[in-house]
């Protein structure tokens, strides 16, 4: 089965690195115009270049997902340079407070992964539908976790936002349909990406416990396997799906 999803247009946050850079190349592959939404500008701006050069069509925006006034305005310049907005793709995040007890749980912290994770997707998904209720059409895919919906989290902060988001997406989902436009989050496991490993290195440095580690780093997937999954779910042959999609 052959997934078409050429001249859609597509606004990627998180797309410098990790599942967002993976989900970039494969849209850029089958020849969709896109937007990179992201804070790491010399990964960010590298990867639009090297695409670019291949024929792709991609512009890349320095936006920090927590401030309203960066997301509406990069939302807007975006929205009038693809001529539309097809598809949202919310994978900007941060993993921050791994394995600290709650007692030590350092505020900033909390506040810079809540703001990031949740607030982020909050801002973009209000954003972006603005445009997909005028076109009464829209697929839009916001980033759970299953150690926000499952328990599990090495990180109050990032488990709590990622449960956050999980609610989110199912209030999105039922205000949202009514205007031709699907919400889903996906929930990714264990992703071979720099903030997964930056998280299990520095829990082992805090525990001490190398032989965990060098286990669940064998058991890391690959995010260009998610990014397919993904890529799927933004297609008219996944219009029957509905709510959260888990994965590795």
């Amino acid at each position: 089965m052959k997934i078409d999803l050429s001249n859609k247009k597509v606004i990627i946050t998180g797309g410098s690195s990790g599942i967002g850079k993976e989900v970039v190349k494969i849209f850029a592959e089958n020849k969709a115009k896109i937007a990179i939404f992201d804070v790491n500008d010399t990964e960010g701006i590298e990867l639009t270049n090297e695409l670019n050069k291949s024929g792709s069509e991609i512009r890349y925006w320095h936006v920090d997902v927590r401030d309203s006034n960066q997301v509406s305005g990069g939302v807007i310049a975006a929205e009038q340079w693809l001529e539309g907005v097809d598809i949202l793709i919310n994978l900007a995040g941060i993993l921050s407070g791994a394995s600290i007890n709650l007692e030590d749980f350092p505020d900033e912290v909390w506040e810079s992964v809540i703001g990031i994770n949740l607030t982020g997707s909050y801002l973009m998904v209000k954003h972006v539908s603005s445009f997909m209720i005028k076109q009464k059409k829209g697929v839009i895919i916001l980033a759970s976790s299953g150690a926000g919906v499952l328990g599990g989290s090495s990180s109050y902060a990032y488990g709590s936002s990622k449960g956050g988001v999980h609610g989110l997406s199912l209030v999105m989902t039922d205000k949202l349909s009514n205007h031709g436009i699907r919400v889903h989050d996906i929930l990714p496991g264990s992703v071979d990406t720099p903030m997964k490993n930056s998280q299990i290195e520095t829990t082992r440095d805090i525990t001490g416990n190398q032989v965990e580690y060098k286990n669940i780093k064998k058991m890391l997937v690959e995010p260009e396997g998610i990014a397919k999954i993904i890529y799927f779910i933004c297609s008219d042959e996944a219009r029957l799906l509905k709510g959260s999609i888990r994965t590795e």
